[in-house]
């Protein structure tokens, strides 16, 4: 979900969520993510799976194991949640943040995600915007 991390997807508490702006808050993020319609029905779902959980966890993702407790979710149990899908939380983060440093200003990115600008720049590897090539002269050009 708008490359959230694990950890910001097991603290995520009710709380976090904001039904007005249909928006959540992330982790260390600096602003409420708003969410497109196939995320926010996502967690209108779990909100919904949870009251059937009748817990007073305040956390949105909750298991068998947290249901009497307060505690979020373990870290195995979101690792291996989308299992099924046959992908994984970091894959997931990870195409996010790929897409958007390479298609928008880094500092942005990092400030959007409350991380370091440095910690962004991972995502460039390997990877040439076209547009910032010089162009190529008649010496360099393939015959």
């Amino acid at each position: 979900m708008h490359g959230a991390s694990s950890s910001e997807v097991r603290h995520l508490r009710l709380d976090d969520i904001n039904p007005a702006d249909r928006a959540i808050r992330l982790g260390q993020r600096p602003r409420p993510v708003p969410l497109d319609p196939v995320s926010w029905t996502t967690v209108q779902r779990c909100v919904a799976h949870r009251e059937t959980q009748r817990t007073g966890n305040p956390h949105l993702m909750v298991t068998k194991g947290t249901k009497a407790r307060r505690n979020p979710a373990s870290v195995a149990y979101v690792s291996h949640v989308l299992d099924p899908a046959g992908i994984s939380p970091r894959m997931l983060r990870s195409t996010r943040l790929i897409d958007l440093v390479n298609t928008m200003d880094t500092k942005l990115v990092a400030a959007a995600f409350g991380m370091h600008s440095e910690g962004v720049m991972i995502y460039l590897a390997d990877h040439v915007d076209p547009g910032r090539l010089p162009g190529r002269s008649a010496v360099d050009r393939p015959t």
